[in-house]
């Protein structure tokens, strides 16, 4: 692969200080050595990549000015993300603080234990110059905590050694935003996968962190990968990789960029050498490597692989497209398909794990009134606002998508007796669209648009896949999975617990009682008239504690069917209500093969089968 930044002298030069570890401020100067003769317009994005929500990142920032060789330039809002300062000669620079202190894999955090950022949130934008090189001097803090700190990221370095403080580069600021960048006192570890090196970066306290097991499992992963892309070539799309991961008591979340991932997970999903050595991962890391998977998965499905409307971003408004189900659903597919592949766990660990992604999807009643192409749309007001009525009203492109995927493969695979899947669609996406999408020598990628997709699906099949499309793409029915699945000779069965009694609602603890979060379409929850926000206090005159468990010991003593009295509090109104207890509606899906199949030939590459 060809490297895709700029040898020009950089035009954008920025220095980044984390200047206040107490206060949570990074110091950021821009400089422009050749400002636009009208006064040089900057802006902050409203968004980050793969986070499809406007942010409005610029809100953190404190303070700002304006200066030239000659003195102080005068600096004018525009809007609430961008700036113009007054026409001036030669280089100008603004001078801004950046208030961090968002612990996610979004923003920017800063304090006595580490700092982070994504471009996007520190580093204005000179519009009408983001094709010219940019440079970016990252500062050691002078506080003394930070004495021995290091710096991960996969910016290329410039002046600055690998791991240490000083100058980066960027062929442009697409580039520039697309590696974030850690600094602390971070574990470390490197493997090398595919002729590449692979960091990981691990910042928060992790007691015995088994980091060899680690480089060997995601080793595995990353090769399996970068063969699935590349079979004849093994080549990958980046000539180094991060995977730099938050370690806290209780999270989860990743962001996908070009040449790295920022995770952010519980410390408790970490492999540890304290523990026995297993086979296979517990429940935990399995969650924590399927996250790796997933982000990893991401260096070609939709960083380079895009929607057409992606190519370019726009940064300041929402970009529409019903695709997601494709960039994110398929790579949800994908990423636990990727862990079973490269050995990491079993087939009956990988059916386990979809068969709760197919009880999720059956939970909500949403999913009969959003298809997936619409919540794709939508991600900007559905998907990332979410509120207690979710359930009941959307259906996520992540879940639904990833069975999508399974659809698509296991109806190529059924149609064409094993010798094409899934697998050939996403290789020819990735030959058409995505391989050459950073080249050097390319003007820019372009982008896939839904008629694309839906065309190249037919044509590398070799399969009429319009009624997927139809069905469960534009439209809202449920994916007949038992009856895919039939000819591969695993059963599906939804063993759900019907006799036990349920509200059919979501129960959240409360100092006062158990705080209803969800209520479920039609459940006996919503039948007798509860809402969101009720704090059961009382259920036939036996008080409710906050321990959500509280309430299956009190609902033990009846029986489906049975009404009984609770009393709630509404805001400060006492409430009662006549509950008609359900059975348990949650599905509890269970997927096997079939006594007599020995081995599940969908879980391989057709090549392989």
């Amino acid at each position: 692969m060809k490297k895709t930044t700029s040898k020009k002298q950089p035009a954008i030069h920025y220095t980044i200080v984390p200047k206040d570890l107490s206060g949570h401020l990074f110091n950021v100067t821009v400089t422009v050595a050749a400002p636009a003769a009208d006064g040089q317009v900057f802006a902050l994005p409203a968004w980050i990549p793969g986070s499809y929500m406007i942010r409005e990142f610029a809100r953190n920032i404190v303070r700002i000015r304006a200066e030239s060789a000659d003195g102080p330039v005068a600096l004018v809002k525009l809007d609430k993300h961008a700036w113009q300062a007054a026409p001036v000669d030669g280089p100008l620079s603004l001078h801004y603080e950046v208030y961090a202190w968002d612990l996610s894999v979004r923003a920017a955090h800063l304090d006595q234990t580490h700092g982070f950022f994504n471009g996007t949130s520190v580093f204005l934008r000179a519009l009408g110059q983001e094709h010219q090189p940019h440079q970016v001097d990252i500062q050691r803090p002078a506080d003394p905590a930070a004495k021995t700190w290091r710096v991960a990221t996969s910016l290329p370095e410039l002046g600055a050694k690998r791991y240490g403080f000083g100058t980066y580069v960027a062929g442009d600021y697409d580039e520039l935003i697309d590696h974030p960048v850690e600094m602390g006192d971070f574990a470390l570890g490197t493997f090398t996968a595919s002729g590449i090196q692979h960091d990981i970066v691990i910042t928060g306290r992790v007691p015995n962190l088994d980091m060899a097991r680690l480089e060997q499992d995601l080793k595995a992963i990353c090769e399996t990968q970068i063969a699935f892309f590349e079979p004849a070539t093994r080549l990958a799309p980046m000539e180094r990789y991060v995977f730099m991961t938050m370690a806290v008591g209780d999270g989860y979340g990743g962001l996908e960029h070009r040449a790295s991932t920022a995770l952010i997970c519980a410390r408790a999903d970490l492999p540890t050498t304290a523990a026995p050595k297993t086979a296979e991962p517990n429940e935990g890391y399995i969650t924590f490597l399927g996250l790796c998977s997933h982000e990893y998965f991401h260096t070609w499905n939709v960083k380079r692989i895009k929607p057409a409307v992606f190519a370019p971003y726009d940064l300041q408004v929402e970009n529409y497209t019903p695709l997601l189900w494709l960039f994110e659903g398929f790579t949800s597919y994908y990423d636990d398909l990727m862990l079973v592949r490269s050995g990491i766990i079993s087939e009956a660990t990988y059916f386990k794990l979809l068969g709760k992604t197919v009880g999720s999807v059956l939970r909500g009643s949403g999913r009969t009134k959003q298809s997936v192409a619409e919540s794709s749309f939508d991600a900007w007001s559905k998907y990332y606002r979410q509120d207690e009525n979710a359930p009941n009203a959307i259906i996520s492109y992540y879940t639904k998508g990833s069975l999508v995927g399974l659809a698509f493969d296991l109806t190529i695979r059924a149609k064409t007796g094993g010798a094409r899947s899934l697998d050939d669609v996403m290789r020819a996406l990735w030959e058409r669209y995505g391989r050459d999408f950073y080249a050097a020598d390319a003007e820019g990628g372009r982008g896939v648009t839904d008629k694309e997709v839906e065309a190249l699906f037919d044509e590398v099949s070799g399969v009429r896949l319009k009624s997927i499309f139809d069905r469960y793409i534009r439209g809202t029915e449920d994916i007949p999975l038992a009856k895919l699945y039939a000819p591969f000779g695993v059963k599906l069965a939804d063993e759900r617990k019907n006799t036990k009694p349920s509200l059919d609602a979501g129960i959240g603890r409360d100092a006062g009682g158990a705080k209803l979060t969800q209520i479920h379409e039609g459940g006996a929850a919503h039948q007798a008239g509860l809402s969101a926000g009720d704090i059961l206090i009382a259920v036939d005159g036996l008080r409710v504690n906050g321990n959500p468990s509280n309430l299956d010991q009190l609902f033990a003593r009846y029986r489906v069917g049975d009404t009984l009295t609770v009393h709630a509090f509404r805001r400060d109104e006492l409430m009662a209500f006549d509950v008609t207890l359900q059975g348990d509606r949650v599905p509890c899906v269970q997927l096997a093969p079939a006594p007599g199949v020995r081995r599940t030939a969908l879980l391989k590459r057709p090549s392989a089968t």
